[in-house]
């Protein structure tokens, strides 16, 4: 019999919860503020709100999400710095696309290295 893998220990930390409050200009993108609270649900002073951009940027693979932090002490603040935030997630997605793609290009198949020391796709060796 096969061995159970044994299950994560799934549990909300009471001592970090937030409230989501959703914004949007139904054009650009959405803010989403995360106001910090006690397991009792009244806001936590100790800690600072947090703001969450997320857009879509077209692609001609598709639509690329993009969510990333903004740095702001209030919601006027994250609006005004949403542009800015965007351009620069979107440099940081296109920087890690490219790291990939050149990886993937770096990676050499060397004939009988694969899984039965033959040629890829099965035993027979190549002529």
């Amino acid at each position: 019999m096969a061995d159970i893998p044994q299950q994560p220990d799934i549990q909300m930390e009471a001592t970090d919860l937030y409230r989501e409050e959703t914004v949007t200009d139904r054009r650009v993108g959405s803010l989403q503020k995360l106001t910090p609270i006690k397991s009792d649900g009244s806001r936590d002073e100790t800690r600072k709100d947090i703001y969450v951009g997320q857009t879509q940027i077209l692609t001609p693979a598709g639509a690329l999400p993009l969510s990333f932090e903004v740095e702001a002490d209030s919601l006027e603040t994250a609006v005004a710095r949403f542009g800015d935030h965007a351009k620069a997630a979107l440099e940081e997605a296109m920087q890690r696309l490219d790291e990939m793609r050149r990886e993937s290009a770096s990676s050499i198949i060397v004939p009988g290295s694969g899984p039965e020391g033959g040629a890829p796709g099965g035993n027979m060796p190549l002529r």
